[in-house]
C-alpha cells in the first residue's frame, strides 16, 4: 500500500481549508497513493478563538466535506481527516471520517478527549461511545485513531485483535515541553507493541508541531515531515508486517484478554 500524509495549517475559513484538502487529495493520487491522511480538525483552527469549534462545525453532509466527496467521485484514493460535528447538545463531535469514490465508508468519532496539559477539549467535544471499525485499503486492514487515543495502549491494541495491519493517527499535537518526544514515543511504541504500521498525520500551525511520520511495524520511523507544511509519501509492504509478526509474535504471546470499552 503506498500512504501519503497531508501536513498543513489548518486556517479560520473552511472554504481555504478546503482548498488545500483538494490540492493535497490532488497531488496524493498524482503520486499513486492509495490512502491519503490529513490532519485532525482540518474544518477550521484560531488558536484565539476556542469557540471555532462550534462555530465552524458542519454535519457530514455540509458543504466542506460534500466538495471532497465529489472530488473523489472519479479516484480510487481513500483519504481519512478529521472535522467538528454538531452534537445538539451546544456541543460538537470530533469526528474522523473515511471517504473514497465519493461515499463515506466509515465514520468514528474519537474516544477520549484531550483533557490534559491544561487543555480541556470536552468543554466544547462530546467523547465518542463506539470502537472504530477497520477498512479495508489496497488488500490491508486499517485501524482508526485520533490524536490523544495514542496515549492509550488498549485502543491501539483492540485495533490489532480486531485485525488491523495499520493504524492511521490524523492529530493536532499541541507544542510543549516533550511534546515532540512524546508523540515519536508512543507512534512508535504503537507499532513495535502490535506489529502494525503506524501512519500519523500532525497539523502544523502556530500551536501544533506537525511531525507526520510513518513507522513500520518493528518501530522504525520509514518517514518523517518536520514542521512545515508537507505531502509526504511512503510504501507499506505486507512482506514486512508478516517478518515482524514472525519474529516478534507478540498478539499471539499475550497473556490478556482482549479489551473492551467501559460500558461495552
Amino acid at each position: 500500500m503506498r500512504v501519503a500524509l497531508g501536513q498543513f495549517a489548518v486556517g479560520r475559513e473552511w472554504q481555504e481549508n478546503a482548498a488545500v484538502c483538494l490540492d493535497l487529495m490532488q497531488r496524493a493520487a498524482e503520486g499513486g497513493a492509495d490512502l491519503l491522511v490529513l490532519p485532525e480538525g482540518v474544518l477550521a483552527r484560531d488558536i484565539n478563538d476556542p469557540d471555532i469549534v462550534l462555530k465552524a462545525a458542519q454535519p457530514l453532509d455540509g458543504p466542506f466535506l460534500s466538495q471532497l466527496l465529489a472530488a473523489s467521485k472519479e479516484r480510487a484514493l481513500t483519504t481519512i481527516l478529521c472535522l467538528h460535528v454538531p452534537d445538539g447538545a451546544q456541543k460538537a463531535l470530533n469526528v474522523l471520517v473515511a471517504f473514497r469514490q465519493g461515499e463515506i465508508i466509515a465514520v468514528y468519532e474519537k474516544l477520549h478527549l484531550y483533557d490534559a496539559f491544561t487543555m480541556q477539549e470536552s468543554q466544547r467535544v462530546n467523547p465518542g461511545r463506539v470502537i472504530p471499525p477497520l477498512i479495508e485499503v489496497a488488500g490491508m486492514k486499517v485501524g482508526l485513531m485520533t490524536c490523544y487515543d495514542v496515549r492509550f495502549p488498549e485502543m491501539a491494541r483492540r485495533l490489532a485483535l480486531d485485525g488491523a495491519d495499520v493504524l492511521v493517527l490524523p492529530a493536532a499535537w499541541v507544542k510543549g515541553p516533550l511534546k515532540e518526544m512524546h508523540w515519536e514515543l508512543l507512534t512508535r511504541a504503537r507499532a513495535l507493541e502490535n506489529t502494525c504500521y503506524m501512519v500519523a498525520a500532525g497539523e502544523c500551525g502556530p500551536r501544533n508541531i506537525g511531525n507526520s511520520l510513518v513507522v513500520d511495524p518493528m518501530g522504525v520511523a520509514v518517514a518523517n515531515a518536520a514542521e512545515a507544511p508537507a505531502l509526504l509519501f511512503a510504501d507499506l509492504d505486507p512482506e514486512r508486517l508478516a517478518y515482524a509478526r514472525q519474529v516478534l509474535p507478540v498478539l499471539e504471546n499475550r497473556r490478556f484478554a482482549r479489551p473492551e470499552l467501559d460500558g461495552e
